[in-house]
């Protein structure tokens, strides 16, 4: 990609950005140095990478990589055998963390079942724990050995801490004396070339025998090494150089474990430098509020909603630019600071981050061409050195595009022609341009000529746009508006700037009278285009209004099937449901007879019995089956009859509701249900009066209505006295279920008192009984104990 470019459309910063977001030294490297690339594989993989860690980071948040140092400079002096530092074999170990802690995140996307074009990096990964633990182990921080990171070092610790606490007894001693105490200059022990001493006045250095090892700048104090603690210190230093040989020891051993890893930790680093720059390029793409682009080989670049990267996000007007589907040349007009040289900039800085392999701020369905090379002429390129002018630096600079640039080439010119005389100028500018439509390349100019409109309009393969201008606030709105050429606005400008009507006037009489109408003919345009926009906007509002109104349609439709579903599903669970509760009962009383009864006689009258109850539930059913098939067949009503707010039976729900809405030319009518609201066809409704509940509610007001007959009939007590044990409990038995299906709760046994046989039998039954809830005698008031109370379940 051409360097000058990359500078012109300032590229640079693009990176520089980046790789703020990148947390390792190499992962910030590999960002600095990312360049746009040609090749359309490459490309859609690299915008796929950024896709998965923009997704990534708002649903799993971005790859902890903390401890990630560069160990670049230790990784190339293993394999040459040298001894890393205690820092440089840390920052392998943070390393190593940050591995594990990489390969824990993507064992979790697993588990999740994602499936990503990143997990090569995350494949490369190597878990190298036990290194990271031993190095963890032996070194405490950059500049601490651990104790125990080798039981010799660990002796030779020991033996300096006790030969330390000889010293510092001997020179305690020595601080205890009071003839000593004379001698010093402070009373405290100190260190010298790393030995011992005390602080002795230059005046007593003859009284304090000992070796001189340093002296105070002004000469006052003598830092002397008593001869009593002289062999003492020097077994200490022995014992020092013995630890500092110890621990290079270590430090080799853990380099040389280091150096047999080598391989993987180098894979390590590139695989982990990876995710770390895919990662960086997710934060930037939330940052700028950034989309990925679709790659297309055809020569068609079209960016919706486009924003410069580098503007302010709160200020910075997006505009949608197109180039090459219809045409290959975009010629811009309108005033300055207008946004024409932003737009250029756009174009080229989005089409170079699109082929990094970065999202670029733009809206979903942007489409970016793969350019073997982008061109640029922005800017003054006045040079004094060089005695060139303007015009001349532009046209060096033209002049090497036009040998280089093909149908894979993007070229950016920022006024066009400008520098010398107008009228060359423009017929240069015209030149150029056609010349480069005829070899296809891909072609956005801005220029303040006229001409070059008037070529835009003529010339198929070219397009006008302009940056729209606000002549009320005299301000650019920055919106690139492509099929329409720009205007100067300078009369309009001057005139609401105070220059007086006359002028004005004046001035308009130098123009000719084609340019007049060109001018006029732009108004036209800008005002057609307003009005073009104005109904658009309006059309896609009243589009989303009735998208809405269909789906909130497509929902209540779907509401209503399935609670018509639910409302006939359970009106038959129900029905079956009492069907097999009406069996069980009956079946209960079969088993309980069959205990009491002796004869045959008795059994075949009870089986009887059960036979009927099954026909008379069953004929039940079928009836209230048969009523709801009458009332769908049920003549249809006149439309004419219909009333609003009248009640009428739905149908295909089976329940009544309130009209309405009448018929309207699709036969559709509105129908409030309970909570619902519901729109049906006409030939749904029946008349109310004359329909028939649905088959849930027939069965339960037809029971309901069973129970209410009984409790009328029913007394709420039974008699037995007279009976033997065996008729008196077949009596209760027949009483409890006439009691049980009425409403009553509780009933009266009289048995009398006499032998307590009959009571007794009866407590037996009763205690058996699932019918019966509990049982107990009379109080005095009720009979006393001739008199048994039962109360049922219910």
């Amino acid at each position: 990609m051409n360097a000058k470019t990359l500078k012109i459309l300032e590229y640079k910063k693009i990176t520089d950005k980046l790789a703020n977001y990148a947390i390792s030294p190499s992962g910030r490297d590999m960002a600095l140095a990312l360049l746009p690339s040609t090749d359309v594989t490459t490309i859609r993989l690299a915008q796929k990478h950024t896709a998965e860690a923009v997704s990534l980071s708002l649903k799993q948040g971005r790859l902890s990589l903390r401890g990630f140092h560069d160990i670049r400079p230790a990784l190339k002096r293993l394999p040459i055998g040298s001894i890393l530092s205690m820092k440089e074999l840390l920052d392998i170990a943070d390393f190593l963390m940050a591995v594990e802690k990489a390969i824990a995140y993507f064992k979790d996307l697993e588990e999740l079942g994602e499936t990503l074009a990143m997990a090569e990096f995350f494949h490369q990964l190597q878990s190298l724990r036990n290194l990271e633990r031993e190095i963890h182990r032996c070194i405490i921080s950059e500049e601490e050995m651990a104790d125990d990171a080798s039981p010799k070092l660990a002796d030779i610790r020991r033996s300096i801490k006790s030969n330390q606490a000889s010293v510092k007894g001997e020179l305690n001693k020595l601080l205890q004396s009071t003839t000593v105490q004379g001698y010093l200059q402070d009373n405290i022990i100190t260190i010298r070339n790393n030995r011992y001493c005390l602080p002795v006045r230059s005046e007593y250095r003859n009284e304090m025998p000992g070796m001189i090892h340093d002296q105070s700048s002004s000469g006052s104090t003598l830092f002397v090494e008593p001869m009593a603690v002289i062999n003492l210190n020097n077994k200490l230093n022995q014992l020092l150089l013995e630890e500092e040989e110890e621990i290079e020891r270590i430090l080799s051993a853990l380099s040389a474990a280091a150096a047999l890893d080598y391989d993987a930790l180098t894979a390590n680093l590139e695989a982990l430098t990876h995710l770390d720059f895919i990662f960086a390029k997710g934060e930037l793409a939330l940052l700028m509020d950034a989309g990925q682009p679709n790659f297309n080989e055809d020569g068609i670049i079209y960016l919706k909603n486009a924003r410069h990267p580098l503007l302010p996000a709160e200020s910075v007007v997006a505009s949608t630019i197109y180039l090459g589907e219809h045409f290959t040349t975009l010629v811009i007009t309108g005033p300055n600071t207008g946004g024409k040289t932003v737009s250029l900039k756009t174009l080229g800085l989005l089409s170079l981050m699109g082929q990094a392999g970065l999202h670029i701020p733009a809206a979903d369905g942007s489409q970016l061409t793969v350019l073997e090379n982008i061109y640029a002429d922005i800017g003054d390129e006045q040079s004094i050195e060089q005695s060139l002018s303007t015009f001349s630096s532009h046209m060096v600079n033209i002049v090497e595009i036009l040998k280089s640039a093909d149908y894979r080439s993007l070229v950016l010119f920022d006024e066009l022609g400008a520098g010398t005389d107008p009228v060359e100028g423009a017929a240069l500018a015209m030149a150029i341009l056609d010349h480069l439509k005829s070899r296809g390349v891909l072609t956005a100019a801005t220029t303040h000529y006229s001409e070059l409109k008037v070529y835009a309009l003529s010339t198929d393969g070219v397009e006008n746009a302009s940056c729209e201008f606000d002549v009320n606030t005299l301000k650019p709105t920055y919106r690139l508006l492509i099929g329409i050429p720009g205007k100067s606005n300078a009369f309009a400008i001057s005139k609401r700037l105070g220059l007086s009507a006359e002028i004005i006037a004046s001035a308009q009489e130098f123009i000719s009278g084609r340019e007049v109408r060109f001018e006029d003919l732009i108004t036209d345009l800008e005002m057609n285009r307003k009005t073009v926009l104005l109904e658009k906007e309006r059309a896609e509002k009243l589009h989303a209004e009735v998208a809405e109104l269909n789906e909130e349609l497509r929902q209540q439709k779907e509401k209503l099937h399935s609670q018509k579903t639910e409302i006939l599903k359970q009106a038959k669970q129900e029905a079956y449901r009492i069907l097999d509760n009406a069996k069980t009962e009956a079946d209960q009383i079969i088993r309980k007879m069959n205990k009491i009864a002796k004869s045959g006689d008795a059994v075949k009258e009870l089986e009887t019995e059960r036979g009927h109850l099954r026909d008379k539930m069953n004929a039940a059913l079928s009836a209230a089956e048969a009523e709801k098939e009458k009332s769908k067949r049920q003549t249809k009503i006149d439309l004419k009859s219909l009333k609003v707010g009248q009640s009428y039976l739905v149908n295909s729900f089976g329940q009544v509701g309130t009209l309405l809405t009448l018929p309207d030319s699709g036969r559709k009518v509105t129908v409030q249900l309970g909570i619902m609201t519901a729109t049906v066809d006409v030939a749904e409704l029946r008349i109310a009066a004359q329909t028939q509940a649905p088959v849930q509610a027939k069965l339960k007001s037809s029971y309901k209505g069973s129970h209410t007959a009984k409790s009328m009939t029913v007394s709420r007590e039974i008699d037995l006295r007279g009976y033997n044990g065996l008729d008196g409990i077949e009596a209760v038995d027949k009483y409890i279920d006439d009691v049980f299906l009425s409403s009553l709760n509780e009933l009266h046994i009289i048995h009398g008192k006499g032998t307590g046989a009959l009571r007794s039998q009866l407590h037996q039954f009763l205690k058996n009984d699932q019918r019966v809830k509990s049982y107990r005698l009379g109080e005095i008031n009720e009979g006393g104990a001739g008199v048994t109370v039962v109360t049922l379940r219910k």
